[in-house]
């Protein structure tokens, strides 16, 4: 779907395309609205209710709806005492999905480890316990988040110098041309399109017209839009 349409819709939302009662709408007001609903949109539908599933997993339909946003990336890892460790996650990461690698030992060959998340707080209780603590043998091992790093515990029985990293990254924000990047502050010098598919883009359409509609105290609109998102999510 193309940015006019985009700002056509959100304006019709509000109920005042006729009347052109909000002409004084700055296209930079409708980039900002658009893009905020869009990453709550992601973010609350990425939250998972299901003891063993992250929201995103919760359906087929969540899978197709939130693929685009998958991202695999190739990282190498730095040797420190007891963990290898990935010094600062990429730039456009969004939210944790899943880190996949291979141990070496000095006697043994490559073995596929399973590697699963585990809270920073835990750490010296997973490194001594018996049945949860890193093993070659079992090839299965925890990592951390910490200060935008990722450490991933060897406790120094085998290497990991290189693993995949998949995530969620932040989906692309809109800019229409020879608009205030609202973000920047600079003229937009070119259009960029939604990437999500058409049927999304109604929602964030929705999102962004019930924002607006906020920030101007139209409750009425507010409660529609609402209704009209979470009606067809």
């Amino acid at each position: 779907m193309d940015n006019i349409t985009i700002q056509i819709k959100i304006k019709q939302r509000l109920n005042k395309l006729a009347s052109q009662d909000y002409d004084n709408l700055e296209c930079w007001h409708i980039v900002e609205a658009f893009n905020k609903g869009m990453v709550s949109w992601c973010r609350r539908n990425l939250h998972g209710n299901n003891l063993y599933k992250t929201g995103d997993e919760g359906s087929k339909r969540r899978i197709d709806d939130l693929q685009v946003l998958l991202t695999e990336v190739s990282i190498n890892l730095t040797k420190q005492d007891l963990y290898y460790e990935l010094q600062d996650l990429p730039t456009d990461y969004f939210e944790w999905k899943r880190v996949s690698a291979d141990s070496t030992t000095d006697c043994c060959g490559k073995r596929r480890m399973v590697i699963y998340l585990a809270e920073e707080a835990n750490v010296d209780m997973l490194l001594r316990d018996q049945y949860k603590k890193p093993s070659y043998e079992w090839g299965e091992t925890f990592c951390t988040l910490e200060n935008n790093n990722m450490r991933i515990y060897t406790n120094n029985e085998f290497d990991i110098p290189e693993a995949k990293l998949t995530y969620y990254r932040q989906p692309r924000r809109i800019q229409i041309l020879g608009c205030v990047d609202p973000y920047t502050n600079v003229v937009s010098t070119t259009e960029v399109q939604c990437e999500f598919k058409d049927d999304l883009v109604e929602l964030f359409i929705d999102e962004a017209a019930k924002i607006i509609a906020g920030d101007i105290e139209s409750v009425n609109q507010v409660q529609i839009q609402d209704n009209s998102v979470e009606n067809n999510n």
